[in-house]
């Protein structure tokens, strides 16, 4: 099985505003530099009005944040790197600890 990624979609409105999330961007910006990445991992865009039913069905109402890597493979996590539990499932919230995660599991460059 595939870990899953999910980012929220760019220019959403919030508040009368249109914004992105950093964070997704972040992550973004590594699957940028690193495009075969995203056939070893699914990714998933998705709205941001909550609820956000693919993250809540996953990992609960209460981690809907994102973006969200969660782990279904079974690779070694760097020991830097925060991982929580949620219904069954592990999964990385920090942009940067997905990204640390991501270059351990799939062999890419890391974060400096």
């Amino acid at each position: 099985m595939k870990d899953r990624l999910y980012l929220l979609k760019p220019n959403f409105l919030d508040q009368g505003k249109i914004y992105f999330c950093p964070g997704c961007a972040q992550v973004e910006g590594m699957l940028s530099f690193y495009p075969a990445l995203r056939e070893k991992i699914e990714v998933f865009y998705i709205d941001f009005p909550r609820p956000r039913p693919s993250l809540i069905a996953e990992i609960g109402e209460d981690n809907q944040g994102c973006p969200k890597l969660v782990l279904r493979g079974e690779y070694d996590i760097p020991q830097s790197v925060a991982v929580a539990e949620a219904k069954g499932h592990r999964f990385i919230s920090a942009p940067l600890d997905i990204c640390r995660y991501l270059a351990s599991a799939y062999g890419v460059a890391e974060p400096h």
